[in-house]
């Protein structure tokens, strides 16, 4: 797998020819991220793709029920990240308003660990 790298900025790297792109375990981590920051609505070409943020998951409560919702939608959108074989460990939070997860995914490429 080859992906164009990110800048700290989110946006595509270009102008060092192939040090621009990313291989392998990088590769997929920097997808997952990428598709769970698309967000649902946001690409003219297909605008049923992204993570529903405003339709199913913000102003809801934080209920541990709506929890299990939002972390079945974000491990939707992982597993149907290109390379990913499956979900090997998943754990959220929400604190303070604040949803973070961590989990380590079983891709083509081996072990990936991806934090938000």
């Amino acid at each position: 797998m080859r992906y164009r790298m990110l800048d700290i900025d989110g946006d595509y790297q270009f102008g060092k020819g192939q040090q621009n792109f990313t291989y392998g375990t990088y590769a997929v981590a920097q997808a997952i991220k990428t598709r769970l920051k698309l967000l649902k609505g946001e690409w003219w070409e297909n605008t049923s793709e992204g993570l529903p943020l405003f339709e199913q998951i913000i102003g809801v409560n934080g209920s541990q029920d709506h929890l299990y919702l939002v972390d079945s939608i974000i491990k939707e959108r992982i597993i149907g990240t290109e390379n990913v074989k499956s979900i090997e460990s998943f754990k959220s939070e929400y604190i303070n308003r604040t949803y973070t997860f961590s989990c380590v995914v079983n891709s083509k490429f081996g072990e990936v660990t991806v934090t938000m």
